[in-house]
């Protein structure tokens, strides 16, 4: 996840971290949330635990956890829609999720929050458009999961 965020550093708020945590959770579940927490130690020893890392540790948990609600089994022409609608919804909500704690570092009152996310939305679109994009990777990227994961079984 780091990786693929580091790839993609050109381009603000395009990566593959909301595609690989929904693929991920597909596959491992609970213990998705290892890599998950994983990736969020990575980021912040390589860039800084600082003020924009806090909110890595709950920013996420929505994402995995709305993985985890959703029906295991659906019509194979359904799921793939409904990842990339989740995908895309968790980057349209990225900044929303992430004002309450700037809110309390940079001592801002509820305006000032609701300023914050409203200055953020092109961002925040931006993020959306590419996770629901990005989303239509995830069907077969949690295929390449669980064939690996079936090969390192079996050895």
């Amino acid at each position: 996840m780091y990786a693929s965020k580091l790839l993609m550093n050109a381009f603000p708020n395009v990566h593959f971290i909301g595609v690989s945590i929904v693929a991920l959770t597909l596959v491992y579940r609970f213990k998705a949330l290892f890599p998950i927490y994983v990736f969020v130690l990575v980021h912040g020893f390589v860039e800084g635990f600082s003020a924009w890392w806090v909110p890595y540790l709950y920013i996420w948990l929505p994402l995995w956890g709305v993985t985890m609600i959703l029906p295991k089994k659906m019509p194979d022409w359904l799921a793939p829609i409904v990842y990339m609608l989740v995908c895309g919804l968790h980057g349209l909500l990225y900044g929303t999720m992430f004002a309450p704690m700037h809110a309390l570092f940079f001592h801002l009152d509820f305006k000032g929050m609701i300023s914050w996310i409203i200055v953020g939305l092109p961002w925040d679109g931006v993020h959306a458009v590419s996770n629901f994009i990005f989303g239509s990777l995830i069907i077969p990227l949690s295929t390449v999961i669980r064939m690996a994961d079936n090969i390192g079984k079996k050895q």
